[in-house]
């Protein structure tokens, strides 16, 4: 009788038309594929009831997240390789969508049926898995409700501060660091990256900075340490607030910021001399993008700066045919999604900002998470028992597979500096390109 991982090289050759470019290890610990090549381990037959019955990314994942499925070797290597072959991430959404439908005639194929249904009989019997209890429940309502919003980042943040401790580390923050040579530290490169936000907005003693999405509070820390501002953070997580709240009185610095549980639609409390929206943006959504610029171009005084901090996609042929990955929006930011660069531009300029500068830093992002991942990796049992198995292997898969994006230009990551330029037309702006002092 065939071993199952010899069995399972041949019927996916078939149905993927090409020789899958990872070694197999099946659950009756038979091997088969190319030597050397990393591993793709599948524990229990469950794993490919999983994939059978919800084939596509959503399958994969949840065999990942369940541990039915696991990787034996270089993991960005072996996403590499399978995303060449399975997927592509910076193909365009018409062409995808050409592609699964040659994938869809290609089943007509009486030895493409037949290898399917050789699939079915080795995944064996059964019902299809529960979902891993990881996995956000389909969300329900209109999108970005406050309600929703709130629900959607206590999915992502509310997972244990000791957990985002291990993988950010000292620092604790949670978005793309700035480094000035790739052997720095991450510490040294979020502090330059903190640093770099506070000079753009040409900060001063005695003014007044909000902070929208403010995590665990570094950015108005550091603000009100280093240039003596008075700073406002919101977040929406309870856990981020709390966290934020302490290390801030342990600073000795209650008196110069406050953190508030607040959406941004609640602020009114403006004007603010600068705003920071650091990593938060992405979490807005297209519906509510256009409302989002116009309350902070509304919370600034005349004058005043906005740098906005985010991800950025590579535009589409047809953007109406655009759609967020399933693995990220069930298990990682469920509702997040991204828009191209020129057209966040676009909508601050709608508002009414002056855009100054945009700085993209990919590069930078592709650096961070590499330094997430192993800071994950070198802390894997602690990290497992602060959280779950599952939720540990969410967040190693989405951050390496994240840095590969960001390393292939499949997605980048932009600093915007945006003024509210008063009607004399005085940006407060310097002559000389990134001086930010003015």
């Amino acid at each position: 009788m065939t071993h199952a991982a010899a069995r399972l090289a041949a019927l996916a050759e078939e149905v993927v038309g090409a020789p899958l470019p990872l070694r197999i290890r099946a659950w009756d610990r038979s091997e088969a594929g190319p030597p050397g090549a990393p591993v793709l381990i599948l524990r229990r037959r469950r794993a490919l009831r999983r994939m059978l019955w919800k084939p596509g990314e959503l399958g994969l994942a949840r065999a990942w997240v369940a541990g039915d499925l696991d990787i034996e070797g270089d993991l960005y290597e072996a996403l590499e390789r399978l995303a060449g072959l399975l997927w592509e991430k910076d193909e365009p959404a018409a062409s995808r969508s050409a592609r699964l439908a040659t994938a869809w005639k290609a089943l007509r194929d009486p030895g493409t049926r037949a290898a399917v249904r050789d699939l079915v009989a080795l995944a064996g019997p059964g019902l299809p898995p529960a979902p891993p209890r990881e996995e956000a429940g389909a969300s329900r309502g209109p999108l970005h409700t406050l309600r929703r919003d709130k629900q959607a980042i206590s999915h992502h943040y509310d997972v244990g501060n000791d957990f985002y401790e291990l993988v950010l580390g000292p620092s604790m923050v949670y978005s793309c660091a700035y480094w000035d040579r790739p052997d720095s530290t991450l510490e040294e490169a979020q502090r330059a990256k903190l640093d770099l936000v506070c000079r753009k907005l040409a900060l001063e003693p005695g003014q007044r900075l909000l902070d929208v999405g403010c995590g665990w509070g570094s950015m108005v820390l550091h603000a009100a340490r280093e240039y003596g501002v008075r700073a406002v953070g919101i977040t929406l997580s309870e856990e981020q607030a709390s966290y934020a709240r302490k290390r801030i009185a342990d600073a000795g610095l209650t008196e110069k910021i406050e953190i508030r549980v607040q959406d941004y639609r609640e602020i009114d409390d403006g004007p603010y001399d600068a705003i920071s929206s650091i990593g938060m943006a992405e979490h807005v959504g297209s519906v509510r993008y256009a409302e989002y610029t116009g309350i902070l171009h509304r919370l600034l005084v005349p004058g005043g700066r906005l740098l906005n901090h985010q991800i950025a996609r590579r535009p589409e042929p047809d953007e109406e045919a655009y759609h967020v990955d399933e693995f990220i929006d069930r298990y990682v930011f469920p509702d997040g999604e991204l828009a191209p660069v020129g057209r966040t531009v676009t909508q601050l300029e709608e508002a009414g900002f002056e855009v100054r500068d945009v700085e993209a830093i990919r590069e930078h992002y592709a650096l961070t998470l590499r330094r997430w991942v192993a800071n994950l990796e070198r802390t894997w049992p602690q990290a497992v028992r602060l959280t779950s198995p599952g939720r540990a292997r969410v967040w190693r898969l989405y951050m390496a597979a994240s840095a590969l994006s960001f390393e292939r230009n499949r997605i980048g990551v932009n600093q915007v500096l945006a003024v509210r330029t008063p009607e004399s037309g005085a940006s407060g702006l310097p002559l000389r390109a990134r001086d930010w002092r003015g």
